[in-house]
């Protein structure tokens, strides 16, 4: 019997140069079915998000030998109150989805989220009747908290989605000489 061959998946910073390949991932039928994108998806549009420079806003890119396959967006909320908080948007290319692009994805934006940006909430959406995704999050400890009816239109008929979230204990304190560090 032969072993799987085992699939080697780089996660990077979005740049520029990869509008194209953005524009190609959200084309796929299940990256804009299951995510609020429309289809036909221009470059223009995807070149203009990407060149658009926000501090709040992480954008991740999953390749494989060197084709883009998936994408997650991680944005930090700005407002005073909601700082602690950010929210994950992702999509993966149609032929790539079931291989570990997703949790891929998802163990590089929880470390960003966890240890780098110090959040302690992290929000999602997703579709009631994307089980895939649902396990997914549920995986990463993602907990549903509530339904929303009559979510978004997607091939003509509204649909529900699923507000989940993931809440961990705020960031560990450095200590110098065995006490807390006064910061």
């Amino acid at each position: 019997m032969r072993k799987p061959t085992r699939i080697k998946i780089e996660i990077r910073a979005a740049e520029l140069a990869d509008y194209e390949a953005l524009a190609r991932l959200h084309a796929d039928r299940n990256a804009y079915a299951q995510t609020l994108q429309l289809p036909f998806p221009s470059q223009e549009l995807w070149r203009k998000r990407l060149a658009h420079e926000d501090d709040a806003l992480h954008w991740l890119i999953a390749t494989v030998g060197g084709q883009v396959v998936g994408s997650l967006g991680l944005t930090r909320n700005t407002r005073a109150r909601r700082g602690h908080a950010g929210e994950i948007g992702m999509a993966v290319r149609d032929a790539w989805q079931g291989k570990g692009i997703g949790t891929a994805l998802m163990q590089a934006a929880l470390d960003l989220a966890d240890n780098w940006l110090g959040l302690r909430r992290l929000e999602l959406r997703v579709y009631a009747d994307n089980a895939r995704a649902i396990a997914l999050y549920r995986k990463f400890g993602f907990e549903i908290e509530g339904t929303h009816r009559a979510y978004s239109i997607r091939n003509g008929v509204y649909v529900d989605s699923l507000s989940m979230a993931r809440i961990i204990e705020g960031p560990r304190i450095n200590t110098i000489g065995g006490k807390k560090s006064k910061r």
